[in-house]
């Protein structure tokens, strides 16, 4: 038997704490299992691109597309690629940031998800919360908490993936965790940051936000590294190096 269910079963251990670690051992059988299902199409896969499981990840999506990116760092150049284009299965509310609490919108903005955000103990099969709010969304105010990509067909104000893409997705994002990918950017658009998209939306209340988030869209563009962002003066602001 194991020593935490000894201590457990003896009292010794709090109930709460008990629940806890045995909530998180199941997390991580599932996780576990999910990868072992996965890992073979995706390391032939992914060598065949020229890439390799455990290398930095970034990921970004278009709320209007129905669309999350998955690109992994490749070795010989050092910039990002492209490895998967899935299909966002549900996504609630509509273009625009989320503001609060309940109002059944996924945010727009630059996050990050450490290893400490990962949930393989989700009701929606596997998930990781992007950290909303970050520090611009509570600059201004804006509040909600939980906000995840998940598996699963429903939403409210998260991204469902389905239980079969969020076992691609999690084992991805997990195995670059463990090779010391610090945290893994998630970039969250309206749509795609077109000027001519852009344009078309130019009387929206949320234009200038918009704009402000094509900076770092286009830097990625660009660069095909994404940037890092700090906030100034409600704004987010590009760091370039």
């Amino acid at each position: 038997m194991k020593p935490i269910l000894i201590t457990c079963l003896l009292g010794i251990t709090p109930l709460a704490s008990c629940q806890d670690r045995k909530k998180s051992a199941f997390g991580e059988t599932r996780a576990a299992a999910a990868a072992a299902n996965v890992r073979p199409a995706l390391e032939r896969d992914l060598t065949a691109a020229g890439l390799r499981l455990g290398d930095p990840v970034f990921i970004r999506a278009f709320k209007e597309e129905k669309l999350l990116e998955l690109f992994v760092r490749n070795r010989a150049s050092g910039k990002f690629d492209l490895f998967r284009t899935y299909p966002i299965a549900a996504a609630s509310g509509g273009p625009g940031p989320k503001l609060m609490e309940g109002d059944g919108q996924v945010p727009e903005g630059f996050y990050h998800v450490p290893p400490a955000a990962m949930k393989p103990d989700s009701r929606y099969h596997l998930a990781f919360n992007i950290g909303y709010p970050n520090e611009f969304d509570r600059a201004h105010q804006r509040t909600g908490s939980a906000i995840m990509v998940h598996g699963n067909n429903v939403s409210i104000g998260c991204l469902a993936m389905t239980d079969a893409k969020i076992e691609e997705i999690y084992t991805l994002c997990a195995a670059a965790h463990q090779a010391g990918q610090a945290y893994f950017r998630v970039h969250l658009f309206p749509f795609r940051m077109t000027a001519a998209r852009l344009e078309k939306a130019a009387g929206n209340p949320n234009h200038a936000f918009w704009k402000n988030l094509a900076e770092g869209h286009d830097h990625f563009e660009k660069n095909h590294n994404p940037p890092d962002v700090t906030v100034r003066d409600g704004r987010y602001q590009l760091l370039i190096l």
